[in-house]
């Protein structure tokens, strides 16, 4: 399983507990209003239809979603101004992380990021020294069940995916960015379950260690993504499935 799966398993699991709905929807609500600005459509704004369909993935309410979306597009009322930073930082260990960030103020941003590294050992990195270890790439999920596994690799390769890594249940299908949204419309339009659809940071290699050391960077991005302003935590931790079984107890 890849780390971008288990990272995605554990989120599930640890979800149905998760007491924190209203910061969940607070950046949902975020992301929401950043991608309105390129109009409020999501027939002709496919960034914007990924977030709404995160948004009811998380169960958002849709007056929530509809009132980001028109404050975003400046609808009946003054939006927020929110700007999209990337930080490229470490973890414990040389781990490479990269933190998006959508925040109205870029000082507090930093400061909370930069304070939650140096507890946890990590430090923030230089411009270019980060993003160069991650390729942008389209991300699918879609759930087997009773799928067969060759017939889906086979409707993925002929929609012109570049990858698919069957684990823990599912095909994780991997594009190009610009083909993200082709691909996503078929398998839909095979009747096949969407559970994810984004656009990602995928790592070109994967930095491994021992369980003790992976748990602590497993903590170390949680606590990230539970900043505020944070959006998305990449990273090339690769996670064992000892260290798997222990975060997740």
């Amino acid at each position: 399983m890849s780390g971008h799966s288990k990272w995605a398993t554990i989120k599930r699991k640890k979800g149905a507990l998760d007491e924190k709905r209203g910061k969940i929807f607070t950046k949902l609500a975020r992301e929401l209003q950043l991608a309105a600005r390129e109009g409020p459509d999501p027939n002709f704004n496919f960034r914007l239809r990924l977030i709404i369909d995160k948004a009811k993935a998380e169960n958002m309410p849709k007056d929530n979603i509809e009132r980001a979306i028109k404050r975003g597009a400046g609808i009946g009322a003054d939006g927020e101004t929110f700007e999209e930073i990337t930080y490229e930082t470490y973890g414990p260990n040389g781990v490479a992380i990269l933190i998006e960030v959508v925040t109205d103020n870029r000082n507090r941003s930093v400061s909370d990021i930069r304070r939650t590294l140096t507890r946890a050992g990590g430090s923030m990195g230089e411009s270019g020294s980060v993003a160069w270890l991650f390729d942008s790439k389209g991300y699918i999920t879609v759930p087997m069940e009773d799928l067969n596994e060759d017939k889906v690799f086979e409707m993925a390769l002929e929609a012109g995916v570049e990858d698919v890594v069957f684990s823990d249940g599912s095909a994780e299908v991997f594009t190009k960015p610009a083909d993200l949204q082709a691909v996503r419309q078929a398998f839909k339009d095979a009747n096949l379950e969407v559970e994810t659809a984004e656009l990602s940071k995928i790592p070109k290699t994967y930095v491994s260690l021992e369980p003790g050391d992976t748990l602590k960077s497993m903590n170390l991005i949680e606590a990230l993504e539970d900043l505020d302003d944070v959006a998305k935590v990449y990273s090339n931790l690769d996670i064992s499935e000892e260290a798997l079984a222990e975060f997740g107890a």
